[in-house]
């Protein structure tokens, strides 16, 4: 997203905010009557639904199964969640909000997931994330940013997938655009993924040679120093695997531990 784009919607956003604040305060209060307006205001950011359309896609691209758990970051009405749920994964939405942490439970009660979509009230900022092996956010880039290093020391191979926003200087593994003949006209169409990188960086003794990788994110690069020459090295890493480039030859492996195994 550029900068004028973002400044723009940013503006739209509190703009909504300014509104849903007005109606929020004619809204009657007591149990079962709370409706969550879009662009009400929360800790962090402001409230808006991720249209169902990229909801699915977000969790395509996460390649959510049964064998899932799934936390969503803000978590809000709890649609992404119950979604998940209905795929088989097991699946918590962190919340700020008590009445949408309510709202979201009632939600998922209905629809006979209760079992498996669970929703706490709690700062996304404090809550533990280790179970999780697929976390989606709809939050704004700074606060993508505050989260990175906590999200970069989950186990490699957990997946990442943000509404909108991006992560600064750490490029995507993934991303895709849905246009109106999906259901997804507006603003917050796009997806984006992010694979955690097993840790490679250093200097590996290994039968191709000595391997030395500088890494940044997913990206390496370095030198194969063999049969008495040095070649230069580059390739990337998703999850554990490897694939790595060196003078112009490809090198496939994984991350075993600590050690580096390549074939």
């Amino acid at each position: 997203m550029t900068a004028t784009r973002f400044a723009r919607v940013l503006a739209w956003a509190l703009a909504s905010c300014f509104l849903a604040a007005a109606a929020l305060a004619q809204q009657p209060s007591g149990p079962g009557t709370y409706e969550p307006t879009p662009g009400q205001p929360g800790k962090d950011v402001v409230w808006l639904p991720t249209p169902q359309a990229l909801v699915d896609k977000m969790l395509d691209m996460g390649q959510v199964t049964a064998k899932d758990y799934v936390i969503d970051l803000g978590s809000g009405d709890g649609r992404l969640v119950i979604t998940a749920a209905k795929r088989g994964a097991r699946a918590m939405g962190i919340e700020y909000n008590p009445d949408m942490v309510t709202l979201s439970q009632a939600a998922a009660q209905k629809e006979g997931l209760a079992n498996r979509a669970e929703f706490m009230k709690a700062d996304l900022f404090e809550s533990d994330l280790s179970r999780a092996t697929v976390i989606t956010m709809f939050l704004l880039p700074e606060i993508n940013l505050k989260l990175r290093p906590k999200l970069l020391e989950l186990r490699p191979g957990t997946r990442i997938v943000s509404n909108s926003f991006n992560m600064g200087d750490w490029s995507p593994d993934d991303s895709a655009t849905l246009d109106s003949s999906t259901g997804c006209d507006g603003a917050w169409c796009t997806a984006l993924l992010w694979i955690i990188p097993a840790r490679v960086a250093g200097t590996h003794k290994l039968p191709q040679g000595e391997l030395t990788l500088e890494q940044k994110y997913q990206m390496v690069t370095g030198t194969l120093r063999a049969d008495g020459g040095v070649v230069p090295v580059q390739g990337v890493v998703r999850g554990n695997d490897v694939v790595l480039t060196a003078g112009g030859r490809q090198l496939r492996g994984a991350m075993n531990g600590d050690r580096l195994e390549l074939r």
